[in-house]
């Protein structure tokens, strides 16, 4: 058997460590980037290297952004008085899509998992607090994913908001969405209806 030279062992590697990715997918991708012009290989390599020299998360709603804030804090058509609550993202991206929702968002950077020893001050919730004591919301839409622990963090966070001297309208998307369902997967009617069908929480 012909043994793998060091450059494409490593390579296989490190394909086979990103998510969903196993060792025979791991052996395609890197044939498949040896086939690649050298140009492309590079401009692959290159992109790479660029999101993680330039891509940071806004200072305001921690989406993905290469400025302070991300295109869609600065944008002033946005209606400032709509919060959308979203775990990662990926799901404030799918939401995006459906072309529904208006407001602005804040990117948790994941959810309350105790089994997998998240806890609250390991996501964004202290700065979400923050933006809605010091901003002029009117309504929550909590748009995390419809799982036990989607759900879990959004009572957490409704608990939290409960003890604000004004009260703030939250509210949850429609359950168009099944249950232990991921927002990223689903398709953006269904997304759309439950922006538009979501109620009080």
């Amino acid at each position: 058997m012909t043994e793998l030279t060091e450059s494409v062992s490593r390579l296989i590697n490190e394909f086979a460590r990103l998510p969903g990715i196993g060792k025979k997918s791991a052996e395609r991708l890197t044939y498949f980037v040896l086939r690649m012009h050298r140009n492309e290989a590079l401009a692959f390599a290159d992109a790479i290297r660029d999101v993680k020299d330039n891509v940071r998360y806004c200072r305001d709603c921690y989406n993905l952004a290469e400025t302070e804030e991300c295109a869609i804090c600065r944008d002033p058509k946005r209606d400032r008085q709509i919060l959308c609550v979203v775990e990662q993202p990926r799901d404030l991206m799918a939401l995006e899509q459906t072309g529904v929702y208006r407001g602005l968002y804040h990117v948790l950077l994941g959810r309350i998992a105790p089994l997998e020893g998240i806890g609250p001050d390991q996501l964004t919730i202290d700065a979400l607090v923050r933006r809605v004591r010091e901003g002029s919301f009117k309504e929550l839409v909590m748009a995390t994913n419809p799982t036990v622990e989607g759900d879990g963090t959004t009572l957490y966070i409704s608990n939290l908001l409960s003890e604000m001297p004004a009260p703030i309208r939250i509210t949850r998307l429609a359950r168009g969405i099944t249950s232990g369902s991921v927002l990223e997967y689903a398709n953006k009617e269904i997304l759309s209806d439950a922006l538009t069908g979501r109620r009080e929480f």
